[in-house]
């Protein structure tokens, strides 16, 4: 079970973008990379193409390693590490290590 998935919050603690929020638009596990929403923006040059006829720059967000991001607290919004639980009826889940708060649903 992986720490942080698609559509998770969480807070850059490393690097140029340290302190933004985002949500996760995916995750590369073979690299131990994220794209995070507005994180990492960087411009790409684009030949025109038939799904793009006029080409030009784009402005789109790069991956950035794992290591630089944290789960944010669904309490606070505060970075936080994150531990696993089993619960009684044997699923396992994701809990937030500041608050106790379970992550998954």
């Amino acid at each position: 079970m992986q720490r942080i998935k698609k559509d998770d919050e969480v807070v850059v603690v490393a690097g140029k973008n340290k302190g933004s929020h985002g949500m996760v638009l995916s995750v590369i596990p073979e690299t131990d990379r994220v794209v995070v929403q507005g994180v990492n923006i960087v411009t790409k040059h684009v030949k025109p193409s038939r799904e793009n006829p006029q080409g030009g720059i784009q402005k789109r967000e790069a991956a950035i390693h794992l290591s630089n991001v944290m789960l944010a607290d669904p309490k606070t919004g505060d970075p936080t590490r994150v531990r696993f639980k089993t619960l009684e009826s044997g699923t396992k889940v994701r809990v937030a290590v500041k608050s106790g708060e379970q992550i998954d649903k």
